[in-house]
Formats: C-alpha cells, sequence, structure tokens
C-alpha cells in the first residue's frame, strides 16, 4: 500500500495543500512538452483523485497550455509566484489531479513508469529494472487492481 501524499506547498510558500490520499500511480514524464513546461528533462506528476486535495492557504491560478495529445492540459499554480502545483489532463478531465511531486514536503517518491522515453534527454538514465514505455501505455495493463478500482469510482460518478 502507497503512503499518503500529504502536505505540500509552492515555491514562495504563499500556497499550502494536503493531499488526503495515496496516489493512483506516478508518472516520470519525458515528453518534450513537460521538459519545456518545467524547464527540466522530465516532470514527476502522482495522480490522485481531485477530491483528495484541500488547499489550506494562498490563492490559485489556471493555466491552459497544450500537450502532445491535443486534449490540452490546465495547470493550477500559485497566484503569486506561478509554481505549478497540480494539473489536470484532458484525457482524464478533472476528476484527477497530477500533483507535482517536487511540490510535496516529502518528494522521496518513486515513479512506476517512465514515459515517452523516445524524446528522454540522453543522458537520464532509467533504471534496468523499472518500467518504462517510449510513448503512452494501457493503465488497464500496468494500473494495480486497488488503483483501478479508484479509477472507476471515478468515472461512475461522472
Amino acid at each position: 500500500m502507497k503512503r499518503i501524499l500529504g502536505s505540500g506547498l509552492c515555491a514562495c510558500g504563499d500556497c499550502h495543500f494536503e493531499v488526503l490520499n495515496s496516489s493512483l500511480f506516478v508518472h516520470c514524464c519525458h515528453c518534450t512538452y513537460c521538459q519545456r513546461q518545467t524547464g527540466s528533462a522530465f516532470a514527476l506528476n502522482a495522480m490522485v483523485e481531485s477530491s483528495a486535495i484541500k488547499l489550506t492557504q494562498g490563492d490559485t491560478e489556471n493555466f491552459e497550455v497544450s500537450t502532445a495529445s491535443g486534449k490540452g492540459q490546465n495547470i493550477c499554480r500559485c497566484s503569486r509566484c506561478k509554481t505549478a502545483l497540480w494539473s489536470h489532463y484532458g484525457a482524464a478531465g478533472h476528476a484527477i489531479a497530477f500533483v507535482r511531486v517536487g511540490t510535496l514536503q516529502d518528494t522521496d517518491i518513486e515513479p512506476d513508469v517512465h514515459i515517452y522515453t523516445s524524446s528522454k534527454a540522453s543522458w537520464v538514465r532509467v533504471p534496468e529494472n523499472a518500467r518504462s514505455f517510449e510513448e503512452y501505455y494501457n493503465p488497464r495493463e500496468e494500473w494495480p487492481e486497488d488503483a483501478q478500482a479508484r479509477f472507476k469510482v471515478l468515472q461512475a460518478k461522472g
């Protein structure tokens, strides 16, 4: 069983939030969109039900940006320093939030999968035993049963 993700905050400390559940699944995304949007080699996102996120201090703003899928993503940022806290991807809708692991107090969260490795930086070494995909993957094949059950509950709520 994964641990509850816990608390997080933005770079300036204005926004604080709590994540009251464990992650469904964790992506280390190496796509060029994530590289540009983070200014780094990849993005590390812990997927969780949006209802499990509670903003406890500060104000956020939402920004729409494009993605490789063409469905876009809505990034929730601190309204003061603009740190990306979490996002909602077009394919998953607003039921699931992709929490930026680097904003959590405990950032020692290992990815379940590495995705879009076809565009990863050449110097990034994916561990030999890690599940990795040149593009995306089939969640029905990769997600553990408990994550799939939680996702089905979200789908039933519509």
